[in-house]
């Protein structure tokens, strides 16, 4: 049952929270991160205490040692974030038992369609939601920027009582009392050491989700059936999570503040430590906080699956965070959903854009406009042009941040009082931005139907144009999936013997709950709780899998084809055909993840091996001993291969009992696989079969990654794990991705 803490216990929080701007305030101090590795006892106070003791040494008291710790780490690890000048966080660094002291970080945060587009239709249910009771008492952990509890999604009605298993709290706070927990958000605390004072006016100190952003995760992974949601009219469907029937924690590390959020490192530490001690199943992440790896690595091995977004950095490659080979990382993919906007021109010519342009009942129907070209719309293309009540046509032909560059636009289009605005882009991927065009509407053209637009512009004397609202369009007509542009590509940077992203999930035009209304959002952020919600289903149908046999699960299960048979694309500059650094595996199957045939397992001690994790400054787990790729993942990079390289892998069949499995071999462009055996029988007694992989460079050369797979079938199952190789013959990688 969850614990309600008291009104003494808050008044404490909020005086230790002030004592903290107060320090923070003299400007000599600032956060550290101490990280001190297992914890040497099971009683949490005495881990807390040897926290301070170890303080004191450097701080002269016990007294101001209490007074600096904001957070001390205990339950999954030992460590403590506190407020020390430069010259103390370095004698601390100096002391044996401590691993690593780093400063504090701050960080960036990262349905109704798209859960029928994954198979997991709920009005005809599939055999994954039925024989997982929709992930019922599967409890997800949410890290994020809090919930608004009084959302439909997160109805409890028809839940049973909380699993006794939990052991979290609900921690009360302004606007946050203890009945905005329920049988559905089963837990809630919140981490603000370090907000600054001035922000304070910005946010609920409390689990209260300001932002919005944490209750779109939350209800996109585990939110309640809602029939009949809709954006004015746009998407409308049911609104549910992928696991409707899952329990929530919330852990609120994101604050508003008057640039952005603050989200620091030493809070996701924090949220992760609580979790583990709570008895969560899955950890959800939509953020970016590749600091926190080794707090992820004590997550897993205390049996929690931990899934994280991989950033929207795309489509540049090596730009990809929290790729650490013991979470899951999510790429972001595209829905078989469009919305098709008309724009008919003076001379009726008709041409189709995508936006989520609505018209309100009482608004008249739309008329036309007389239509200018504005350039690219800065300033200084539209300084002298009268723009006031005319539809402005935008072209932009330079590559840049999308999204930015649609608030540019529209921002100085608005400013001279348009009635519209038509924008050409490389890419519609910023689609959810239209929605915010405060009443006037905004679509998003190619640059291809831009010139049309501009070639009609020069032909007329006085050219005019108007848009109608826009409607909605799923099914096989619109080419799905496809991997977003935004999304963040490989190879890790940090880890470039692991291959990364993992997966690809849905994460383009989510509709999904903010406050009490239902928006779009995209991002790896959305792609994310659509992977801890598939965990959940299968993790309530296997509940002895492990978080590695899940991920493999995952992994080789994953589509790396449409719907209709070809090759899943990425957009790209341009476009191409995806590989395993924009999507890893594939997309995500959930229907096929449920019944994998064979798993890679990997006993997350295992982890130990291969990263020595006596953290240098700054540093996370460095590589010590073998190559990461001996790792028994579903996967393999190889990024210098200049000599014959053989690594092992073994899998377990989770499938039929008396089966026989094949290999089928794609080796990429350069090099040369093969397998040994080709054949792995499977039976009552022989239940787990190790093979090895003997790859071989073709060439001498200082080549580029090139691409393959390999993949055990059978008659009801195909395993497959990507491969990526890079032939070197030189240490540098200048030329090279």
């Amino acid at each position: 049952m969850a614990l309600h803490l008291p009104s003494q216990r808050l008044s404490a929080c909020l005086l230790i929270f002030f004592s903290f701007m107060m320090i923070r305030a003299d400007g000599s101090r600032k956060l550290y991160i101490a990280y001190l590795g297992d914890k040497k006892h099971d009683d949490h106070t005495l881990v807390t205490a040897s926290h301070h003791e170890m303080l004191s040494t450097i701080l002269g008291s016990k007294e101001e040692a209490i007074d600096s710790v904001a957070y001390s780490y205990k339950h999954g690890f030992s460590g403590f974030a506190a407020m020390l000048t430069e010259d103390q966080a370095e004698k601390l660094a100096e002391l044996p038992e401590v691993i690593s002291v780093t400063p504090n970080q701050k960080h960036e945060l990262m349905t109704t369609r798209s859960w029928d587009f994954l198979g997991l239709n709920y009005q005809q249910p599939s055999e994954l939601l039925q024989r997982s009771n929709y992930g019922e008492d599967i409890i997800i952990g949410i890290i994020d920027t809090g919930i608004w509890p009084e959302s439909r999604s997160f109805s409890d009605h028809g839940y049973g009582v909380i699993p006794p298993r939990w052991k979290g709290v609900c921690q009360l706070g302004q606007a946050w009392g203890s009945t905005n927990c329920s049988r559905k958000i089963i837990g809630a605390r919140y981490y603000a050491a370090g907000l600054d004072k001035a922000n304070l006016k910005l946010n609920y100190m409390s689990a209260r989700d300001m932002n919005g952003h944490g209750t779109h995760t939350a209800s996109t992974a585990a939110g309640s059936v809602v029939e009949g949601v809709s954006l004015h009219g746009l998407g409308e469907g049911v609104a549910r999570g992928g696991a409707p029937r899952a329990r929530l924690a919330v852990y609120k590390v994101g604050w508003e503040e008057e640039n952005g959020v603050y989200l620091a490192t030493a809070a996701v530490l924090a949220a992760m430590d609580d979790a583990i001690h709570d008895g969560v199943d899955i950890l959800s992440l939509s953020l970016v906080a590749d600091d926190d790896s080794f707090g992820a690595l004590h997550a897993v091995q205390n049996g929690i699956t931990v899934v994280y977004a991989g950033g929207n950095g795309g489509p540049r490659s090596q730009v990809l965070f929290n790729t650490a080979p013991w979470v899951i990382t999510v790429a972001a993919s595209k829905i078989d959903r469009s919305f098709p906007t008309t724009i008919t021109l003076g001379n009726k010519q008709t041409l189709i854009g995508q936006s989520l342009y609505y018209m309100f009942k009482n608004e008249s129907n739309s008329r036309f406009h007389t239509l200018v070209n504005g350039g690219n719309c800065s300033r200084e293309a539209l300084n002298g042009t009268n723009i006031k009540g005319k539809i402005v046509l935008c072209i932009e032909m330079t590559f840049g941040p999308i999204v930015q560059i649609f608030k540019d636009a529209f921002a100085n289009v608005h400013s001279g009082g348009a009635s519209g605005l038509i924008l050409a882009l490389y890419t519609t991927d910023v689609l959810a931005s239209t929605e915010q065009c405060q009443g006037i509407p905004c679509v998003l053209i190619d640059i291809h139907i831009g010139f049309q637009v501009l070639t009609y512009i020069g032909s007329q004397r006085s050219p005019i144009a108007k848009i109608e609202p826009t409607s909605s369009v799923t099914g096989q007509q619109v080419l799905a999936p496809k991997v977003a542009l935004f999304s963040s590509r490989g190879p890790s940077i940090k880890y470039p013997t692991i291959l990364k992203p993992d997966i690809a999930a849905p994460g383009v035009n989510i509709l999904a709950a903010t406050k009490d209304a239902y928006v779009f959002n995209s991002g790896t952020s959305m792609a994310t709780p659509h992977v801890a919600g598939v965990v959940a289903l299968i993790k309530a149908l296997h509940p002895q899998w492990s978080h590695a046999a899940l991920k493999s699960a995952i992994v080789t299960s994953a589509s790396t084809k449409d719907e209709h048979g070809t090759p899943i694309l990425a957009e790209a500059l341009p476009r191409k055909v995806a590989d395993p650094f924009d999507y890893g595996g594939g997309n995500i199957n959930p229907n096929a993840a449920a019944d994998p045939g064979l798993i890679y397992d990997i006993d997350p001690r295992e982890y130990n091996k291969f990263f020595e994790c006596q953290i240098k400054k700054y540093e996370i787990c460095n590589i010590t001993t073998k190559p990461a790729y001996h790792l028994n993942l579903p996967s393999i990079s190889i990024p210098e291969l200049r000599h014959p390289t053989k690594v092992e892998r073994t899998v377990t069949n989770v499938g039929t009992v008396d089966t026989v499995y094949r290999s089928d071999i794609q080796s990429p462009l350069g090099v040369k696989i093969r397998v040994e055996p080709a054949t792995l029988a499977f039976n009552a007694t022989k239940k787990v079969h190790t093979f090895k992989v003997s790859i071989k460079p073709l060439w001498k050369v200082q080549g580029d990654y090139t691409f393959g797979s390999l993949t055990w079938y059978n008659e009801q199952h195909t395993v497959r794990i990507p491969i990526a190789v890079r032939i070197t013959i030189q240490d540098f990688y200048a030329d090279v991705a």
